[in-house]
């Protein structure tokens, strides 16, 4: 067993979800701090040095931190339910290229680190790729303070339970002058590989994609007694808005838009709800698609609420635009590998937030069920180790 797949399997018990499946760890929740730990325990088996920055991602440091510092990683967290090799497979990855390069000897000539960002899926608060949005400044620290889990728990609340001064929070000129180029290994989230036949790529695109918030307010009443000519009952604007992102997406080229979390309140099965949240996120390849495939949906949604007689609002919770990798990184890093496929893809990532301030790249390895963020995510153990060694011949070259 490779070292990438032992640890990997070290991690196979810590935040099971046992209602859903797959893994529910989410940030400074119990199960990603046992995973924090764990992350810190290995770095110093390793004789790395951690550090925790003001926005709560944990750097690695082989060498002293500094300028031009080659830097690779990704995040431990999950979306509720994931898979087992979305994010960690990129830090045990990581790991293991560290363990082969010391193996052979090699000493690094400027400073290297292995990054865990903090919340990348945005499964407790909402916000995708938390961390790196607050260390390069493109998330406001008051707004991300106040974002809100499911229990109505604050950021600040939580990050200050788990040991964290939230007052600390925001742009990291400090941490972000240190990295000179990174490079994020991840499973990848399709079947790009599987149609290529390859085990490994590199990235080349990621699609704009964003999160919004569609909230409709009705009238709350009870199910029996209410006459249906009577009612403004927020759940039938909701579910037209389901059935209009599918059939919007649907009418234009290469678009994706899906309701994955709807929330009706008060809740009860004998209740007409008083009013319901959802969330949409769309992904459009694109200049400018996605918001307008978005107000296309939200014109469906304001007609849809008059029509019943209730109200909506539309918030855009998170939206990243269109990112290209640093070209000449990509062709660095395809030249190390010998000439392997380049990838676009519609999965949003730290290394594209790094991207507007860094060169950043990435490497896919190989799912064979083209499915993630789902119990039956995957990587076959010779994918693993291919890509662990991919990542160890990318990391010799970036620091010799």
């Amino acid at each position: 067993m490779t070292t990438a797949s032992r640890l990997l399997g070290e991690l196979a018990d810590t935040g099971r979800d046992r209602s859903r499946g797959g893994y529910s760890r989410h940030v400074f929740d119990a199960a990603e701090g046992e995973l924090r730990t764990w992350f810190a325990e290995q770095a110093a088996r390793r004789g790395l040095d951690v550090e925790t920055d003001r926005n709560g991602n944990l750097w690695a440091w082989w060498g002293s931190p500094g300028p031009d510092a080659v830097v690779t990683g990704s995040h431990l967290d999950s979306v509720p339910g994931g898979g087992a090799f979305d994010g960690p497979l990129g830090v045990v990855s990581a790991l293991d290229a560290v363990d082969s390069l010391r193996a052979k000897g090699f000493a690094p000539a400027r400073p290297l680190a292995v990054v865990v960002f903090a919340e990348e899926e945005g499964g407790r608060f909402g916000v995708p790729c938390l961390g790196s949005r607050l260390l390069t400044g493109s998330l406001d620290p008051d707004r991300a303070r106040a974002l809100r889990d499911p229990d109505g728990v604050t950021l600040a609340e939580a990050a200050a339970r788990a040991g964290h001064d939230p007052e600390r929070f925001g742009r990291d000129d400090e941490a972000l002058g240190r990295i000179g180029r990174f490079v994020e290994l991840h499973v990848e989230q399709g079947r790009g590989l599987i149609d290529l036949g390859s085990p490994v790529a590199v990235g080349s695109t990621v699609i704009a994609h964003g999160r919004w918030r569609f909230s409709f307010t009705g009238q709350g009443n009870h199910a029996g007694a209410t006459l249906l000519t009577d009612r403004s009952d927020p759940m039938l604007p909701a579910a037209a808005v389901v059935a209009a992102a599918r059939r919007f997406a649907a009418a234009a080229e290469d678009a994706r838009a899906t309701v994955g979390r709807l929330v009706p309140t008060p809740g009860g099965t004998n209740v007409i709800a008083s009013t319901v949240d959802l969330w949409l996120d769309a992904r459009v390849p694109g200049a400018n698609r996605t918001r307008a495939l978005v107000e296309e949906i939200s014109g469906e949604a304001r007609s849809a609420a008059a029509a019943e007689g209730c109200a909506v609002t539309v918030t855009e919770e998170s939206y990243s635009d269109t990112v290209t990798f640093d070209a000449g990184l990509r062709d660095e890093l395809n030249g190390v590998l010998g000439g392997v496929p380049a990838l676009p893809t519609g999965a949003g990532h730290d290394a594209a937030i790094l991207a507007a301030h860094v060169p950043a790249g990435m490497l896919y390895v190989r799912n064979p069920t083209g499915i993630s963020h789902a119990p039956e995510e995957f990587a076959e153990a010779g994918d693993v180790d291919r890509g662990a060694s991919a990542l160890a011949e990318v990391l010799e070259h970036l620091s010799t």
